[in-house]
């Protein structure tokens, strides 16, 4: 009983984790609401074996990213340009938020990354260092910087075709 409750516990602190996997990795609300459910079952399946040796939000985001990552391969959706919707944006913690319309576009073009780089350039617009995405996604420090390094490049490159 006590381990349902911390459990409620740690979704509740950290639903807005498990909402921004989940928009950032689905294209309709229905889907989101999917593989949001489905994320909270692989964490309440996998919470007994949480040992306590990263932080719970660095084991919640793992388990989140590989849930919605594993999913979208099984059904072998493709997945369609678009944005996260008002309620996801409202989790984002930023002082300057940029207009809606180039935040829009923004995440428009994160869409058109691959599963992985959408992870890892989540993590780290939520300001994650190299060290904890590396924990979270299972790469080398070295290999996470690299990583953004290039996807920043892709990014700047699909910003400047559009522009």
């Amino acid at each position: 009983m006590e381990d349902k409750k911390y459990f409620t516990r740690v979704i509740n602190e950290n639903e807005g984790i498990i909402y921004k996997v989940s928009s950032l990795y689905t294209n309709s609300r229905e889907d989101r609401d999917d593989l949001y459910q489905e994320i909270i079952y692989q964490l309440w399946k996998s919470f007994p074996t949480f040992r306590e040796q990263s932080k719970i939000s660095t084991w919640l985001y793992r388990v989140a990213l590989n849930t919605a990552i594993y999913q979208l391969k099984k059904s072998k959706r493709s997945i369609t340009a678009g944005f996260i919707d008002k309620e996801a944006l409202s989790f984002i913690e930023e002082d300057h938020q940029p207009e809606e319309e180039q935040l829009k576009l923004f995440y428009a073009h994160i869409d058109h990354l691959g599963l992985v780089e959408k992870g890892i350039i989540l993590l780290y617009l939520e300001g994650k260092n190299h060290e904890e995405i590396a924990d979270i996604v299972g790469l080398t420090k070295t290999n996470v910087g690299t990583r953004i390094s290039r996807i920043k490049d892709k990014l700047k490159t699909q910003i400047n075709k559009t522009n």
